[in-house]
């Protein structure tokens, strides 16, 4: 199995970005990456306001998927995530929903061991792992590593996480994939701006599909498929990812909109991954028992 290195990263989604890895259609494959802060936080002594910003949310890659061409639809399956020792949770003024009311900067270092995250004396979370930047390069322009779109990118959704699969729609030839930032736990939102943020490993499958065209990334697991739609307000966001619920439901179960309508108000549910990257990303959950198949793809 290939093991890439945490040492060769991007800080832009950028189609003039050289692939620096390679993996064969279909082939599983490791990635070593820092955490979003590019292991500058290190001690409760070390403040965001200190560190090197532009170095934040660097990707590893890009990595070349053999065969993936302009049209097509890269499927990343999410077979495992291994953490650091530790992990990082920062607050900083003007970080998150409540920034404002951050007067100083602080740093609190987060012991991982066995399977939790001690964040506390008393308190002890189970981990949560999950991939915050999961991407491939856009068609044109270049779009930086900590934010989302139709590309990927900085998702910080919370289902990517091991037994989920991610499908992009691939806009450059080999995809460009890359990968980082990853959590031990996060919530729906990160709304202080940050998860349990970590260094890591990744294993990954890399899977082209032909002939199914997609504009957004989805996320499958077990027991729904996730409509994701990243936009500047929550009511842009809202609307996009639910269309895209309804026609999912009006394609996969040969429905007319106005049932395909119904049963998505009857059995879905709208959720916000991150408020927190300039742009706002919603995504609607369709539970497999309301369609009539099982895989997105």
């Amino acid at each position: 199995m290939q093991v890439f290195p945490k040492d060769k990263v991007i800080y832009w989604f950028d189609p003039a970005n050289e692939p620096v890895y390679t993996v064969r259609d279909g082939e599983v494959f490791q990635v070593h990456t820092d955490d979003c802060y590019s292991g500058q936080i290190q001690t409760a002594k070390d403040l965001r306001p200190n560190i090197d910003i532009s170095i934040m949310d660097a990707a590893v890659g890009p990595i070349a998927v053999a065969g993936a061409e302009p049209g097509d639809v890269l499927k990343v399956d999410i077979l495992d995530i291994a953490f650091a020792d530790h992990g990082v949770m920062v607050t900083s003024p003007g970080l998150g929903v409540l920034g404002a009311s951050i007067q100083e900067p602080n740093t609190k270092i987060i012991p991982i061991r066995n399977g939790y995250a001690q964040f506390s004396e008393s308190i002890r979370l189970p981990v949560t792992p999950m991939i915050g930047v999961l991407g491939v390069s856009p068609a044109s322009g270049k779009i930086h590593c900590a934010v989302p779109g139709a590309h990927g990118g900085n998702m910080d959704t919370k289902e990517i996480t091991c037994g989920a699969s991610v499908y992009l729609p691939v806009f450059v030839k080999g995809a460009s994939l890359a990968v980082s930032d990853l959590h031990a736990c996060m919530g729906d939102g990160e709304l202080s701006g940050t998860g349990i943020e970590t260094a890591g490993t990744v294993t990954l499958r890399a899977t082209v599909i032909k002939g199914q065209p997609l504009t957004e990334p989805v996320i499958e697991n077990g027991h729904a498929v996730y409509m994701l739609a990243t936009r500047d307000t929550f009511e842009e966001g809202m609307q996009a990812a639910v269309a895209r619920a309804v026609q999912l439901l009006c394609d996969k179960n040969h429905l007319s909109f106005p049932d395909a309508y119904r049963l998505m108000s009857a059995t879905s549910d709208i959720r916000v991954s991150q408020v927190v990257n300039g742009v706002l990303t919603v995504k609607v959950k369709v539970p497999k028992y309301a369609l009539n198949w099982e895989t997105f793809l």
